[in-house]
């Protein structure tokens, strides 16, 4: 019988549309959303039939469906169909010769490419990146963060979180409590930051607590040894713990991607870990099939604080409707007028 409340979970499919095996687990197990990547996007009409299509699997119209869409390297509507976004970093240098007109830039490239994330009836592009990306911070993060001035980061991110919920997309803020001091790809192995306490309220923490209010965070894969030396902070109480009551979020708080290599265990103990350290929804996404069912033994539904927040965070978008082609043709030509393209 199907869940009638949702799973706390979002999981991927394997392509363009929906298995017959993807059908019958999804209207089983009811997750709360899908994420999708470059495997499921080919052109606008497929990814409205693909989101239609698991909105009506879980029986949900408002079933939310995300991707990672933050412009730069990492947008998954890049195959030539869809208008090519710049980075964040793009903007960070931009703004170290004009504020003002970086700020513009990236306001009309945000509602651009909220847009037409709304345009194709996906949520979320599961941004900005709010990390502070210093010379020895992981490529993994790199150009997709603003820089290391946290004064300056909170300036950019907030135009990216305004700027979406303007459109009608959800800004998730990433990645809570922070990924800048990482040497290691979380993809491939577990960072670890032993920086003390203060010195991470000082810098690192300061962005997520300005910007306190972005309606959902994404929260990451690394080990704060001076907070939970035995575990990654999307599976440590005590972080959860520091993100609600030192940083003061209450957002909707989603996991990075489980399935990453800093963690260990089954999907259904990473899920289950997460969850009962105080996340709000797990996200798990490779994998396949197989990952997806186990993802969803380790899951329970929705608490009703949950969706509160989900609710909450719902109210805020807007429903400003923008020229997609226009928009980013004036970024385009910003970035050439002032050298930088």
């Amino acid at each position: 019988m199907t869940n009638s409340t949702p799973l706390a979970l979002f999981v991927g499919v394997s392509g363009y549309e929906l298995t017959a095996d993807e059908i019958a687990y999804l209207r089983e197990a009811n997750p709360y959303g899908l994420f999708l990547f470059r495997r499921n996007l080919d052109h606008s009409d497929q990814a409205r039939r693909l989101c239609a299509e698991f909105r009506d699997v879980v029986g949900r119209p408002d079933a939310p469906v995300f991707v990672d869409q933050e412009g730069g390297r990492v947008q998954r509507l890049d195959n030539g169909n869809w208008p090519s976004f710049r980075s964040m970093g793009s903007f960070g240098a931009l703004a170290k010769r004009d504020l003002a007109l970086a700020k513009r830039a990236l306001r009309l490239s945000t509602q651009a490419m909220g847009a037409l994330m709304t345009e194709l009836t996906i949520d979320s592009g599961t941004t900005p990146v709010v990390d502070l990306a210093r010379s020895g911070t992981h490529d993994v993060i790199g150009q997709r963060a603003f820089g290391d001035d946290p004064e300056r980061v909170v300036t950019l991110a907030r135009e990216v979180i305004d700027g979406m919920l303007e459109v009608g997309a959800l800004p998730i803020m990433k990645h809570i409590p922070g990924y800048g001091r990482v040497t290691v790809d979380p993809h491939f192995d577990c960072p670890v930051v032993d920086a003390g306490l203060d010195d991470l309220r000082a810098t690192d923490f300061q962005p997520f607590v300005a910007l306190k209010d972005c309606p959902w965070a994404m929260v990451a894969h690394l080990v704060f040894t001076q907070i939970d030396p035995d575990r990654a902070a999307s599976v440590s109480p005590a972080v959860y713990e520091l993100i609600r009551k030192d940083i003061g979020y209450d957002g909707v708080l989603i996991t990075d991607c489980l399935s990453m290599e800093a963690l260990q265990g089954t999907p259904a103990e990473r899920v289950a870990a997460a969850l009962a350290a105080g996340c709000d929804i797990a996200l798990l996404t490779q994998g396949g099939l197989e990952a997806s069912i186990s993802a969803a033994d380790g899951a329970r539904p929705l608490t009703g604080q949950t969706l509160e927040r989900i609710t909450r965070a719902s109210r805020k978008r807007g429903n400003l409707r923008v020229d997609v082609t226009a928009l980013h043709a004036e970024v385009e030509g910003i970035f050439r007028e002032s050298g930088l393209a």
